[in-house]
Parts: C-alpha cells; sequence; structure tokens
C-alpha cells in the first residue's frame, strides 16, 4: 500500500511540475504590477491567511509570482492568479517575522509574451495577531428592513467561513451585529428586532434573552459596549430612520428620532439609568473604557430631522462608572464639542491597553457608515492629541472599527472601493501610534469572490478563539416568546 501511495503522489507531483511553464526572456516592465487588492506595501501578521491577489495587467492570461523572504524561504507559484499554499505561506510569513517578502510577478500575455514588472514588498510585523478571527454581519447594501442578513465568522489564518446567525434559521427576523467583551468568544450580546425580538446576553454557553423596554426606555437596547469585568453591558436606547435624496453624490440619510443610554446589570437583570444619558437630546454609541472607570459616549441636540438633518453635530462626551455601585456619575465631560468644532464625533472604541480612543468624524449625523466623508481619527488617552488616520482613509466612508486582543491590530469598514459595498480591512499600530498601511480582508481568487458576493462586512470585531453559538436553542428560546423582563434599578 505505501509503494501505491508513494507512486500516486510521485504522480502527481510530476504532472504539477509538467504544468509549470518556464519563464524565459520575460520582458522587463519598470513599473509595479497592476494588481487587486492593492497589497503593495501593507504590513501583515505572520500566520495570516494568504494574501491571494489577481494580476489585472490588460491581456494577463497567465501569473508567475515569486515570494522572497527578506530573512529566508521563497515560494514560486504559477496560475491564473496568485495562489498561495497556505502552509507554506504560513510558514514564509513566520520565518520572517520583523523583515519582509519581496513579490516578483510576471504575466503572460494572449500573444504569449511574458513580462516582469517591477518586485514590490510585503512586511511581515514583529506584533502577532493571534486571534482566532473576526466576526461581521453580511448585508446586502440595500435599503429594506430584513431580508438576507446573517452574523458570520471568518478564521483569518484561513478562508474559512462559519454562519452564526442567520436570516434562513431564524426567517423573516432582523438582528444587529455580534458585540462581544473584548474579544471574548464566549461572553456576547446581540438585538434580534421587531415583533418576537429581545436582547441576547450569552455568558459561557448558557442564553438569556431579555425584554428591555420598559415604561421607561422607550425601545429595545442596540449599539452594545461591554464592561471589561462581563457584569454590565451598556446599550443605546434608539429608533433608526432613513431618508433618500436624488443627488448621485448623496442618496441617503440615516437618522435617530429619540436616543438613550443605559446600562443592564446582567447578574440581576435590572437597568441602570441615569438622567445625565437620558435628556432630551440624543445620546448614543456607548463605550466602555479599557478600566471600565468611564463611559464614553456621543451626544447631540435633538434637531427636527429629516428636514434639519445637516445640523446633527455630535460630541464625544465621557462620564464615570462605578462597578463596585454599579453608579454612574453626576457628571459630563465633553472631550471633543461637535458644534464647536462644526464636526460630527462618533463611536468611540478605546484600545483594551488603554492607550488609545480610536473614533469616526464626519460632517454630521451620528450613523456615519452612510456618511461619504466619515474618516478615523485617533486620540491619545495619555497626551489627549489627536489626528486624522490619513494611512487608512479614503474619500468614501471608514467605520465600525474594532481592536485585536493585544490592541495592535484594529479591523473596520471601509467603502473606499465603490462607495457602496463596505469591506473588512485590517491595520497594525505600533506603541507610538504609527499606522501601517491596511491589507483587504484575504480571500481565495479576490476579484472573483468580490464579484459573487456583493454584501457588505458590517460591524467587523476581532473573537480571541472561534464562537460556539447554538443556533437551535436560540430559534426555540425566541419561538417561545420567553423573555426576562427588565426592571428599572
Amino acid at each position: 500500500m505505501k509503494n501505491i501511495n508513494g507512486y500516486i503522489w510521485t504522480l502527481i507531483v510530476a504532472l504539477l511540475v509538467s504544468c509549470t511553464e518556464s519563464v524565459n526572456n520575460a520582458e522587463k516592465v519598470d513599473r509595479l504590477p497592476d494588481i487587486y487588492p492593492d497589497y503593495i506595501g501593507v504590513t501583515i501578521p505572520a500566520g495570516i491567511a494568504p494574501m491571494d491577489f489577481n494580476v489585472e495587467e490588460n491581456g494577463c492570461v497567465k501569473v508567475d509570482v515569486i515570494a522572497k523572504g527578506s530573512k529566508q524561504g521563497e515560494i514560486h507559484i504559477q496560475g491564473e492568479w496568485a495562489e498561495w499554499d497556505v502552509d507554506e505561506w504560513h510558514e514564509l510569513t513566520r520565518q520572517n517575522i520583523g523583515g519582509s517578502i519581496d513579490i516578483t510577478v510576471r504575466a503572460k500575455t494572449e500573444d504569449g509574451q511574458w513580462k516582469e514588472y517591477r518586485t514590490f514588498k510585503m512586511y511581515v510585523s514583529q506584533y502577532p495577531l493571534d486571534d482566532f478571527g473576526i466576526t461581521y454581519r453580511r448585508i446586502q447594501p440595500g435599503y429594506e428592513v430584513g431580508g438576507n442578513i446573517g452574523i458570520y465568522q471568518r478564521d483569518i489564518h484561513s478562508f474559512d467561513e462559519y454562519p452564526m446567525m442567520t436570516e434562513t434559521a431564524l426567517p423573516g427576523k432582523c438582528f444587529n451585529c455580534h458585540t462581544a467583551n473584548r474579544t471574548n468568544p464566549r461572553q456576547f450580546t446581540t438585538q434580534v428586532r421587531g415583533e418576537g425580538g429581545g436582547t441576547l446576553v450569552e455568558k459561557d454557553g448558557k442564553q438569556t434573552w431579555y425584554d428591555t423596554k420598559t415604561d421607561s426606555t422607550k425601545a429595545a437596547g442596540s449599539y452594545a459596549s461591554w464592561h471589561p469585568d462581563g457584569r454590565y453591558c451598556a446599550y443605546a436606547v434608539n429608533s433608526v430612520h432613513q431618508s433618500f435624496f436624488t443627488d448621485k453624490d448623496h442618496n441617503l440619510e440615516v437618522y435617530h428620532k429619540f436616543s438613550d443610554v443605559m446600562v443592564l446589570d446582567t447578574k440581576t437583570g435590572q437597568l441602570i439609568l441615569s438622567p445625565l444619558l437620558s435628556t432630551a437630546d440624543l445620546e448614543i454609541f456607548p463605550a466602555f473604557s479599557a478600566d471600565g472607570k468611564t463611559l464614553y459616549f456621543s451626544t447631540s441636540k435633538n434637531c427636527n430631522v429629516p428636514a434639519e438633518y445637516e445640523k446633527v453635530k455630535c460630541s464625544l462626551c465621557a462620564i464615570a462608572f462605578d462597578a463596585k455601585t454599579g453608579q454612574l456619575g453626576e457628571k459630563v465631560d465633553t472631550l471633543l464639542n461637535g458644534p464647536a468644532t462644526d464636526r460630527s464625533y462618533v463611536l468611540a472604541r478605546p484600545s483594551y491597553d488603554g492607550r488609545w480612543l480610536m473614533y469616526c468624524t464626519a460632517l454630521r449625523c451620528n450613523f456615519p457608515v452612510s456618511q461619504r466623508e466619515s474618516d478615523l481619527w485617533l486620540m491619545d488617552l495619555n497626551t489627549g492629541k489627536t489626528r486624522p488616520l490619513t494611512e487608512v482613509n479614503t474619500d468614501k466612508s471608514e467605520s465600525y472599527h474594532n481592536w485585536s486582543s493585544n490592541s495592535h491590530w484594529f479591523v473596520y469598514s471601509s467603502k473606499g472601493q465603490d462607495g457602496t459595498i463596505s469591506r473588512a480591512y485590517i491595520a497594525s499600530i505600533d506603541d507610538k501610534g504609527k499606522i501601517t498601511k491596511p491589507f483587504l480582508l484575504p480571500q481565495r481568487n479576490p476579484r472573483k469572490t468580490d464579484m459573487d458576493n456583493l454584501d457588505s462586512f458590517n460591524c467587523p470585531d476581532f473573537t480571541l478563539t472561534k464562537v460556539d453559538f447554538d443556533i437551535r436553542t436560540a430559534r426555540e428560546q425566541l419561538n417561545s416568546k420567553e423573555r426576562k423582563k427588565c426592571t428599572i434599578r
């Protein structure tokens, strides 16, 4: 049997070798190749999924690509696109941590001639990214409520994607995005909207479905953030609306008629309210600090929207929180004043090491993914200094950012390619706040994948290990309509 297996393997290798074409006398082209995605000069973590790319030179019918490490290792591939073997790619990246990988592309044209383009580099970061993957909500970039949406998780070290909660499993349901506690796969929350919905809190495999709407709260909770100790979870309580325009560059405005912020004590099922977070203004997008002593949020005047949509200017604020007593502070500090600067500051996301605060800024609005000019900014929490992330921002919307478990990587959604579909990008940050060139989430045969999949990737977030979610139990509990009724503390 061993001899037969050895013969078959030898035959396979011989067939593969016979299919590899010799590249001789390739014409030198003094420019970088046109590839998709743009992985030229990106910084990647060791062990990331293979950085496959398509060569999009005119008339290209075949590619020959060499990846050579600055320290050691080399891979030579040939085919319709640059398709790396997973194990070989992982080994090459690990051999060159802190170094780089030189990529040389040669393309064969329809007339049988080969062209060799200038070599480019991918840099391999010294910072690890050992988190299993990312979670995200896939949703078509339309405007209907519900539809074929789903929450998925993706192994970022391979191309494997796993459904967690889908419209197929929960017909007719619309749900918010999965929100974990600092990448913890065993502690997360999400909300199923509409009739028969509820707020799910899962801790260590136990699902609890809450009814968070009370006489003192206007709606169920959404836009969540966990306290690091895992007992408390903050939510915004709001209603979301849409208005449409005929302007080709501005066809949609998303706004909120009202919005408050509350904190759920998952141990007692009680809601913690504060008059400072339930004003006539709109309070939205809560986020606990790394030490749990501060709750960030955004606030804006309650304008007459949609007529006064241009007047919605959110300030970024903070209020103290005492986890021992479960009490919110008695004053609000304004960190960035929206009306004074004629801007809107939303979606604060503090890094888990307590050093940085990343947020979105736009001309107006409290829903940045719908704003073309939405950009990511960074605040140094040691100095209070802020700056735009010019390394990642485009002239389209950037939003929905989240941190890796070690706070040296972040993932975010960008509409930079076409202004319509949000795609997941990853970038690294060093101890001084330097950001590397981001890379698009790797896909096998990326151009075809993008053409076949027109979903937006909303609210991407890292997960430390694979999320083990029992969708059958979730469906049974949703159908039973049994909810734990929240009370006010």
